[in-house]
């Protein structure tokens, strides 16, 4: 895209103006983190008022179960929806998944408990989750590739990153909030209503983002495109190009674990395995929020002027080794300035990775099916490795009885983030490496 289109494309060429239609086009990544991590922090809640349980852990497992199945609905939603966005465009599709986010939210905050409808009340917040995961699916897809398609030449990677940073700003309000409602109420005020207070909070600022996003402006790449592919056509795109699909996937798996260990599990770690109070755990999710959020921009530049491959590399090999040995330390004498000391540095390896890697999925992608192909691999990796993350930390601690062996999920995910680079920058990898030198 040349600096004129790049320019056109966001409908003016001031500062100002670019920094208006990432605010547009992000804002629908907001709504969705902030319900994500509510779930994850009132976790605790939400298990004794819909899957009550003689036992807790049992209660627990359940709720993350039920958080994680909105994750296996994302890959539909990328087929699906990102097939959608490809056909139709980026602002049409954008509103559409929108409104779904939205129908989910709502209804999540408003159903009634087990104790008022019965089984009724955990199949509708499964409902829920699973409307959440679908439109979940292509949203983050269609906005990496709005913000790729925007950038102006030489910083796709800064432009990019902002899709992750406007999600650590719903973060940073979600945990604000938690925090507040942890000071004003008591304990069982909390479980009985409070937890629903943030979701309440979260419908009333979506009638906000819908202006927002229908004041966004087509991209100049996608209204020059003479071809508008049709659904099959799509369809048959993705499975020609599967391999560049799973190795996305992979690639993905590192920010997507890392992302929701230090977000929406950190809480639940903190309170019920740590011992640590309410209060710390959220200050300690904030902070590294605020963190992700200045790591995300500077690891999208980083990696526009040394190339993505380098810091790809560099923040796997780190995490590899340094997982569990920080997460035991922090177990070895569980304190507010150890759990912060541990969540900052896993902030630098997510802040530094996605910074880049949300760039190069959308260079190794063919253009014809770039949100597709974009949604579907980080989708699989959120499914399989990122959303079942609290579980799989909840189950390993259960099993092993070692307070750190999150760290061994974190180190597994960071060695798959290792394989995708070597293999998705093999050199003389006919499309990718050409893509990947065109970017």
């Amino acid at each position: 895209m040349t600096p004129t289109e790049s320019i056109s494309a966001i409908g003016g060429g001031s500062r100002a103006s670019r920094a208006a239609a990432v605010l547009r086009v992000t804002s629908g990544n907001f709504i969705e983190q902030f319900d994500f991590f509510l779930f994850g922090f009132y976790a605790t809640s939400i298990s004794k008022i819909f899957f009550p349980s003689t036992s807790d852990f049992a209660s627990l497992m359940l709720t993350f179960a039920v958080f994680g199945a909105g994750f296996l609905m994302r890959p539909l939603g990328a087929i699906f929806l990102g097939a959608y966005i490809d056909k139709v465009g980026r602002r049409t599709g954008l509103i559409v998944t929108l409104s779904i986010m939205a129908s989910g939210t709502i209804l999540i905050a408003c159903v009634p408990g087990y104790a008022t409808i019965g089984l009724l009340a955990p199949a509708l917040v499964l409902l829920g989750r699973l409307l959440q995961g679908f439109s979940a699916g292509a949203e983050l897809g269609g906005v990496s590739v709005y913000l790729a398609e925007m950038a102006t030449p030489g910083n796709k990677g800064f432009y990019t990153s902002w899709q992750s940073a406007s999600q650590q700003v719903a973060i940073v309000m979600a945990a604000a909030i938690g925090y507040g409602l942890n000071r004003w109420l008591t304990e069982h005020q909390i479980v009985a209503w409070g937890w629903r207070v943030p979701f309440f909070i979260g419908c009333a600022i979506v009638p906000f983002l819908f202006v927002l996003r229908r004041s966004l402006q087509e991209t100049t790449a996608f209204e020059a495109r003479r071809h508008r592919p049709q659904l099959r056509e799509i369809f048959a795109m993705l499975c020609v190009n599967w391999r560049v699909v799973i190795g996305g996937m992979l690639l993905t798996a590192m920010t997507t674990t890392t992302f929701y260990l230090i977000t929406v599990y950190t809480p639940t770690f903190g309170k019920s395995v740590l011992k640590l109070s309410t209060s710390d755990s959220l200050v300690v999710t904030l902070l590294a929020a605020a963190s992700n959020f200045l790591w995300l921009p500077i690891g999208g530049a980083i990696s526009d002027r040394v190339g993505r491959k380098p810091v790809l590399l560099a923040i796997s090999v780190l995490a590899i080794f340094t997982a569990y040995p920080a997460l035991s330390w922090l177990a070895g004498a569980p304190s507010f300035a150890r759990m912060l000391t541990v969540l900052l540095w896993f902030s630098f390896f997510f802040g530094m990775y996605n910074g880049a890697m949300v760039a190069a999925l959308t260079e190794v992608m063919p253009v014809e099916v770039r949100v597709a192909g974009f949604s579907l691999a980080f989708s699989l990796a959120t499914a399989v490795f990122g959303g079942f993350t609290p579980a799989v930390s909840t189950y390993l601690i259960q099993i092993t009885h070692d307070k750190a062996s999150p760290g061994y999920w974190l180190s597994f995910a960071a060695l798959c983030g290792l394989i995708a680079t070597l293999g998705l920058y093999r050199p003389g990898r006919g499309p990718t490496a050409t893509l990947v030198s065109s970017a």
